[in-house]
């Protein structure tokens, strides 16, 4: 299929800002703004990024048909001498390459194109860059019949993400509203797919990175890849429809419905967390005042599979009392003990109850 990309901004860009559009982009930014306050309620930050981002992970890897399960995905992260299946390590590489990409763009507030290329080379593990031959085309995964053709020249490919870049990074060269410009960001990236590999993972981020970087989230919480796989047929056929004929409309509405239903699935998901946290904290108080830290507390929802190794680190103890914590824990009942070779791990099963219920 024959589409000319053309260079950002689009000249009747305030057209498409119809009154459906602005309808559902309030809706949008209403449930947003609504999960930005909820998320800065869990006392640390890093239990929503390194639990939800394996769960973002999981849910993007798998619209690439990259499946793995929780079950691997954390004893991947206890045990790197454990023999990982490829599609778990692809799982991994993705969270490694969200994480990654939210360290270089909270501070900057900037999507740069070197921050695009680490998160692509983070996903593949390679440094192939932008696609420098030709031949790559969209098929049909039953069919075979090509459905897209993006840009084939590397020229070209350079150029257009030089002015996405650009885009991106200077609010003063488009006045639309920034979820209306997440999804014109979106659109464009996947049109160019500057990549051999990875475009649809990194472009997924980039719509993550792109919120944190407007300010509308201060951690990368909204992760739209659940919604994109309940959806997946509406996806490609509303990406492909703008291509075919200019049909914008139908792909902003779906997208800022996108931001909408999922934010209120992680309000839900985050409040369901801080509760749960409440009752380890009344519990471990109650029926162990003596062990009772916060960062005891933060280690058991950081990791909702731990090891005693994980215990030493964060709260400063030795083997012999990081065990004795665990074992505490395990005869009141908030976590599970099982043993993998000769080294045991803990399991957080309400915690991981929430997440399996999620998908």
């Amino acid at each position: 299929m024959s589409f000319k990309i053309a260079a950002l901004p689009f000249a009747d860009i305030e057209s498409w800002e119809t009154r459906k559009v602005l309808k559902k982009t309030a809706q949008a930014h209403r449930y947003l703004a609504e999960l930005k306050g909820v998320a800065e309620t869990i006392p640390n930050e890093a239990i929503l990024i390194s639990t939800l981002t394996l769960q973002e992970a999981k849910h993007s890897s798998a619209i690439e048909n990259i499946i793995t399960t929780h079950d691997e995905l954390f004893k991947a992260e206890l045990y790197n001498e454990a023999t990982v299946n490829p599609a778990t390590k692809e799982v991994q590489d993705y969270a490694i390459a969200l994480r990654t990409g939210f360290g270089l763009v909270r501070d900057s507030k900037l999507i740069r194109l070197a921050d695009i290329l680490t998160i692509q080379n983070t996903l593949e593990n390679n440094r192939a860059g932008f696609r420098k031959l030709p031949g790559t085309e969209l098929k049909n995964a039953q069919t075979g019949e090509v459905i897209y053709t993006p840009p084939q020249h590397p020229q070209e490919i350079e150029s257009l993400m030089d002015n996405l870049v650009q885009y991106i990074n200077d609010d003063a060269l488009c006045s639309a509203d920034p979820l209306v410009k997440m999804a014109i960001i979106h659109h464009q990236f996947e049109s160019i797919h500057p990549f051999y590999d990875g475009n649809g993972r990194t472009g997924r981020i980039i719509n993550m990175l792109y919120l944190v970087a407007q300010g509308l989230l201060d951690l990368p919480v909204l992760y739209l890849s659940g919604y994109l796989i309940q959806t997946k047929t509406d996806y490609y056929q509303n990406l492909q429809a703008v291509r075919d004929s200019g049909q914008w409309e139908p792909w902003l509405i779906y997208m800022l419905e996108g931001i909408a239903q999922t934010a209120q699935v992680t309000i839900t998901l985050i409040k369901k967390i801080k509760a749960l946290m409440q009752h380890f904290k009344q519990q471990i108080r109650e029926q162990l005042p003596k062990i009772y830290r916060q960062e005891l507390l933060n280690n058991l929802f950081n990791h909702p599979y731990t090891k005693i190794e994980f215990m030493m680190n964060d709260l400063g103890v030795t083997r012999l009392t990081a065990t004795k914590y665990l074992e505490q824990l395990v005869d009141i009942g908030l976590l599970q003990k099982e043993k993998v070779g000769r080294s045991n791990f803990y399991i957080n099963q309400s915690l991981l109850q929430l997440f399996t219920e999620r998908q």
